[in-house]
């Protein structure tokens, strides 16, 4: 799918709908004097690595030239500060704000640029998306100093180079423009402690100002993404997709949605100890076609945690930049990386797509089965969930807890909340998300499963217990039992996590009803788009039997 950069000089007037005032602000100073193009990625290695900031290891990087990368590239460091994860509450929509705020914004937003015209910038474009179905080019403007965020930019999405010039030119054209983002973590004011992302989600376009973390690009510029695949027949998925292959029945074609820190990446990745043919698609940015069932990974590289990987498990042969971590001399006097997050919290690194063998960028097979990555002690381990409005009801009601990969308070990361499909990025409406991921149920006749990673009641659940679940739906042996009397959800039981229908227990699952079901009268109260009657109707009637 390509999108449009370049307009005809008859359309360019007030009567274009892809104009606006925030497209014409921020496209504008990708264009001033004080910026540079850069668009070779060699090349942008060679200004991060210079960096005084930076610090570059001795750890080479495997596949640096097909990356188009110096052959003796090395793995390179660059540790933000005190912020090491994304800052919600910077987050301003300018289609959800009041005319007079909205003009506030921008009028500040002018102000910022202005004041950055004095002060050198670099730009660069890549593509999001990875199939000729799904392509659309995003361009980025960054200020000097930051050539780190720069070139794990480069590196997490795909670099405009020859060959995807190719195919994006050859790729789906649609009526929507580039994406655009403007970018100065120096920008500070006092008004916006926490700094801010500004979006205009209309027209694809957002300005990031005041935030060091890369986090903050990487999930802008997906949230734009998202954005215009939603308007073009795709269903938005921030999780993980896998395929299991066989020869004499249907491929598997497994989703699972949840936070960071919640397990996606690890069940994503997983290989299995090998028993089945298996292929990833992504661990964290995916879209799926509401017309054949297919998908497409947005970004050919992983942005995930450190903390599991120390440096002599040679888990971080793929990497190719690390932040937030820490650096000592190893046995040979060589500077290697300290993950683990001992640090800090949220350690985290772009790795190659090498480092998964088995690694597609479209899975034409269509999706047979969502599960819903949750952080709630009232669900024992695994859930399945008959009715398409039950499924789409549990999914956007996703009980979890926030992880270091946010900005947010240890406080706040102890309580459950309710992150709907486990994207707290969407631009548009939400009801529109329940209505997409209806449709894969009720019209694909997707399964759906619920998956708890955290805990039963007050006992651990471990990831192998998790894995070896998983398993069991693929290889069709799977076993589940009535949960609670409740019609069309069932459990798969495991001798360590009895469920024990007793009025205690009932009545906690109840109050986690309650709070979903407080969520969507939140939600519909101070919303202009109300979710469907029928989202509350089914909530209700859980809650109502779990009082009988």
């Amino acid at each position: 799918m390509s999108t449009i950069q370049n307009f005809d000089e008859q359309t360019i007037n007030t009567t274009n709908p892809h104009l606006s005032r925030m497209k014409i602000i921020v496209e504008t100073a990708f264009y001033s004097q004080n910026v540079t193009p850069i668009q070779d990625v060699a090349a942008v290695y060679e200004i991060a690595k210079n960096n005084p900031d930076t610090i570059v290891t001795d750890m080479p990087i495997k596949h640096a030239a097909d990356l188009g990368l110096p052959e003796d590239a090395k793995i390179l460091l660059y540790n933000h500060g005190r912020i090491v994860g994304r800052t919600a509450k910077a987050r301003r929509i300018i289609q959800e704000e009041s005319p007079e705020s909205a003009t506030e914004l921008l009028n500040y937003l002018e102000e910022a640029i202005f004041t950055d015209n004095r002060h050198d910038f670099w730009r660069s474009d890549v593509v999001v998306g990875l199939a000729e179905d799904f392509m659309t080019k995003a361009h980025v403007c960054i200020a000097k100093g930051y050539e780190h965020n720069l070139y794990s930019y480069l590196m997490n999405f795909q670099a405009l180079n020859a060959t995807y010039q190719k195919m994006y030119d050859a790729s789906k054209q649609y009526d929507e423009p580039d994406i655009y983002l403007y970018v100065d973590p120096d920008f500070h004011d006092p008004k916006y402690p926490n700094g801010l992302a500004l979006f205009d989600r209309d027209h694809n376009v957002a300005a990031i100002l005041g935030m060091r973390y890369f986090g903050e690009m990487k999930k802008g510029t997906l949230t734009l993404a998202w954005g215009i695949a939603h308007r073009h027949g795709f269903t938005a998925c921030h999780g993980g997709l896998k395929a299991f292959h066989f020869k004499d029945r249907p491929d598997s074609v497994f989703a699972m949605y949840g936070l960071s820190g919640s397990g996606k990446s690890t069940l994503t990745l997983a290989k299995h100890d090998n028993k089945y043919d298996i292929t990833v698609l992504h661990d964290d940015a995916f879209v799926i076609s509401r017309e054949d069932g297919s998908s497409t990974a947005l970004e050919p590289s992983y942005f995930d945690r450190t903390t599991d990987h120390p440096v002599a498990t040679h888990d971080l042969d793929y990497c190719l930049t690390v932040m937030n971590n820490g650096i000592t001399l190893n046995e040979k006097g060589e500077k290697v990386l300290i993950t683990q997050d001992m640090r800090n919290g949220n350690g985290r690194m772009v790795k190659s797509r090498y480092i998964t063998k088995n690694r597609v960028d479209h899975e034409k097979q269509p999706i047979s089965a969502l599960f819903w990555i949750m952080k709630d002690n009232s669900l024992p381990p695994v859930l399945k969930i008959e009715d398409p409005v039950a499924a789409a009801t549990f999914g956007l009601t996703l009980a979890t807890k926030h992880s270091a990969a946010e900005n947010v308070s240890a406080a706040e990361m102890e309580k459950v909340v309710i992150i709907p499909y486990a994207n707290p990025f969407r631009l548009y409406p939400l009801y529109e998300d329940y209505n997409d991921f209806k449709a894969l149920f009720s019209k694909r006749n997707a399964a759906c499963y619920v998956l708890n990673t955290s805990q039963f009641l007050d006992k651990d659940i471990p990831k192998e217990l998790t894995l070896g679940a998983v398993e069991s739906v693929v290889e069709q042996r799977a076993e589940f039992q009535p949960f609670l009397g409740l019609d069309g959800i069932s459990y798969m039981p495991f001798a360590d996590y009895e469920v024990k229908a007793d009025t205690t227990y009932k009545q906690m699952v109840r109050q986690r009803f309650d709070q979903r079901k407080a969520f969507v009268v939140a939600h519909n109260s101070s919303r202009k788009h109300a979710l469907p009657d029928e989202c509350l109707t089914f909530l209700d009637s859980i809650i109502d039997h779990l009082n009988k």
